[in-house]
């Protein structure tokens, strides 16, 4: 028996699918029924910059630099001395 295989195939799946309208009719109702959410409670839970902060508190504990430590002489952060690009200049491997 010989396949056409330029003629569509259609399986009970493709069958049983609806039409493009009605899939976007569909979606177009669930969207409507969808409840807004009240502004001033989603205002409250945003920081916004440069607001008084000062009665927050932080828990940060600090640390010395270590004796496998050193700092960058060009971004001035800490790093380990694997990250060590030029030992006399003291320049890290990113600013390098």
């Amino acid at each position: 028996m010989a396949t056409d295989y330029d003629a569509p195939r259609k399986n009970e799946e493709d069958q049983s699918e609806e039409s493009i309208e009605e899939i976007k009719a569909r979606r177009h109702d669930k969207q409507s029924g969808k409840v807004d959410e009240d502004e001033t409670e989603a205002a409250e839970a945003f920081e916004l910059p440069g607001a008084d902060l000062s009665h927050e508190q932080l828990a940060v504990e600090v640390k010395p630099k270590q004796d496998d430590e050193f700092t960058c002489m060009s971004c001035f952060l800490v790093h380990h001395r694997s990250q060590l690009a030029n030992p006399k200049t003291m320049i890290c491997r990113d600013c390098a």
